[in-house]
């Protein structure tokens, strides 16, 4: 049996793959919450799932909103999923514009930027990002107002409904002219990640005049968001990409790295530079609140193992971990960032961790990993709990922030159980569904409406939605929606999984 060590922050505990339940296989969602307590997590838990208007997930949220407040009308958010399948302009496709109604339909009244969306074109993480720029914006523009007029129809109003739009750059992980050829933009030389991905090292960070350059382009996009109608703009700082890669520049010489100050100063400039260029546009942050060593899988097909860097001690290469015990969160700095944040009327924080390239089990809990991925070396359910965790104590560590949580697509069946009890314990603003809304995008309006959900439309997190684009296809749920059933990539994806497939994955 092999074993590795993870947990909550002062308490260490061994799992094993072999042991692994599926969540399918529990009866009730008590017995998951007492299941994960005897590994040493405490989560609320309902017994029961009650409806509109009695369920916490309900109930509304007012926000801080420039001078006044916004209510969004109820706990549920939609996290950003890219679908790799935008038009080579930039422009949404017919593709984007079916996932972004479905998530306009679902019945979340919070809408965390349908996806992420490119600041510049070389910039993007693959060749069909979609990319905001004064040549595309009108198309951004007519599908937010196709997006606000499904919703209501569906519910009568969208007063009450909050949509932000995620600008990014995907720094070390662009992939601008081909799916399979990368253009790094790196922070600073990773000795785990240039490793891995093949990056030479004479290959130049990205300079400070650069970087005055691409904050620029956050603002100008930040201002063409404004003026389509968004409500808010997500200046994206996590799972690797560039923002989220400047919070670790321990070793990067100059103004934006070492100290606290200088690896904040990206994110402050965004922020200044945002407000300047799109006045009255609300700003959100996606943030990695902690980080971790990179995996790499067995190969014997086991559990991932850590990868340490050759006689490097302590680990100076990730934000919010312990340097000298690298598998260990330590949130003081995401405390000190998110208070930052607040100081800088900053209201909205969504709450994620780590990176899909390099520790996908922290990032997105699940029991089958992509085609590229790794056996999880934990329980995903430890995942959950971590993140949900991690949500909760960003929150206490200032009132004044709306958070949106992450990792509940795991809990399927019982996610409802759980999410309105941490509702009303107050762990988490929103309760944020990602992959879960490629399945099953009506889940918000059957658990306010019904109480119940339909099991077999339910996110079992077989990854297909990551292992499509991993191969250069379209992103979408291929086991359960009809829609990409039928589509030519399914054959093409089925062929790929069982080439990809290890003798212990099969067996589980």
């Amino acid at each position: 049996m092999i074993e590795r060590s993870f947990g909550p922050p002062n308490l260490r505990i061994s799992v094993s793959r072999d042991s692994f339940p599926r969540v399918a296989s529990f009866r009730a969602a008590r017995a998951v919450a007492d299941y994960m307590a005897g590994h040493g997590w405490q989560l609320p838990c309902d017994d029961e799932v009650a409806r509109a208007p009695a369920s916490p997930l309900a109930q509304a949220l007012d926000i801080p909103w420039g001078t006044g407040r916004f209510r969004v009308g109820n706990r549920f958010a939609v996290q950003p999923m890219e679908g790799w399948d935008g038009e080579l302009d930039g422009c949404p496709s017919e593709l984007t514009r079916r996932r972004w109604l479905r998530f306009a339909e679902s019945g979340a009244k919070l809408i965390w930027g349908c996806e992420a969306v490119s600041v510049l074109p070389d910039a993007r993480a693959n060749p069909n990002q979609l990319f905001l720029c004064e040549r595309t914006a009108s198309a951004f523009e007519r599908l937010l107002r196709q997006m606000r007029k499904a919703h209501r129809e569906r519910f009568g109003s969208d007063t009450d409904l909050l949509i932000g739009l995620q600008l990014t750059h995907s720094g070390r992980f662009c992939r601008p002219h081909q799916k399979d050829r990368l253009e790094p933009v790196i922070v600073y030389h990773h000795p785990v990640l240039d490793a891995k991905f093949g990056l030479s090292p004479a290959h130049e960070p990205v300079s400070d005049a650069e970087i005055e350059r691409i904050i620029g382009a956050f603002a100008a996009a930040a201002r063409l968001a404004r003026d389509a109608g968004f409500d808010f703009a997500d200046l994206k700082h996590c799972h690797g990409y560039l923002g989220h890669e400047f919070l670790s520049a321990y070793c990067r010489p100059g103004p934006y790295g070492g100290s606290f100050a200088n690896r904040t100063r990206f994110l402050k400039e965004l922020v200044l530079a945002t407000r300047d260029s799109a006045k009255g546009m609300e700003i959100g942050v996606r943030l990695s609140a902690f980080d971790s060593i990179p995996f790499e899988p067995d190969p014997q097909g086991g559990p991932a193992k850590p990868v340490r860097a050759p006689g490097q001690e302590p680990y100076f290469w990730g934000f919010g971990l312990d340097p000298n015990d690298p598998s260990k969160p330590d949130l003081t700095e995401a405390k000190l960032l998110v208070r930052l944040l607040v100081s800088m009327g900053v209201r909205l924080i969504n709450v994620t961790a780590s990176s899909p390239y390099y520790a996908a089990h922290l990032q997105r809990p699940a029991l089958f990993p992509p085609s590229d991925g790794y056996p999880p070396p934990e329980d995903p359910l430890m995942g959950v709990a971590r993140l949900l965790t991690a949500a909760r104590d960003l929150k206490a560590a200032t009132g004044e922030i709306a958070t949106v949580s992450s990792g509940w697509s795991y809990l399927q069946n019982f996610l409802p159980h759980f999410a309105q009890a941490i509702v009303r314990e107050e762990w988490t603003g929103f309760v944020g569904l990602g992959r879960m809304m490629l399945a099953y995008p009506d889940l918000p309006a059957d658990v306010l409406e019904k109480g119940w959900l339909d099991p077999k439309r339910l996110c079992r997190t077989f990854s297909d939605c990551t292992t499509g684009p991993r191969n250069g296809l379209i992103s979408g749920c291929y086991p359960l929606d009809a829609f990409y059933k039928a589509r030519p990539e399914a054959a093409r994806l089925r062929l790929i999984k069982q080439q990809a497939r290890r003798p212990s994955e099969a067996a589980v």
